[in-house]
């Protein structure tokens, strides 16, 4: 029988990345009057971010994983927006 460790060793690589990704928050306190914290928005080098989407475009078509990186690229426009 084949094994398909390299398989599941690459998709919890991405789903790790992911996981981090998507973990940032802010952790200030709301006051009043104030419209809420930025959170802050990591840089990444264009290397790393090479990496990423070459492991991104392994993903199968309508991955759930694909789709969170979508939404995680739309929060990292909203707190550029914020700052």
């Amino acid at each position: 029988m084949t094994s398909n460790a390299g398989c599941w060793k690459r998709r919890l690589a991405v789903l790790a990345i992911a996981t981090s990704l998507l973990s940032g928050c802010a952790t200030d306190g709301s006051d009043a009057g104030r419209l809420g914290a930025c959170p802050p928005i990591v840089e990444y080098s264009q290397e790393f971010r090479g990496r990423a989407a070459a492991e991104v475009a392994l993903l199968p078509e309508g991955s759930a994983t694909a789709e969170m990186l979508s939404d995680y690229a739309v929060m990292r426009d909203q707190a550029r927006a914020c700052q």
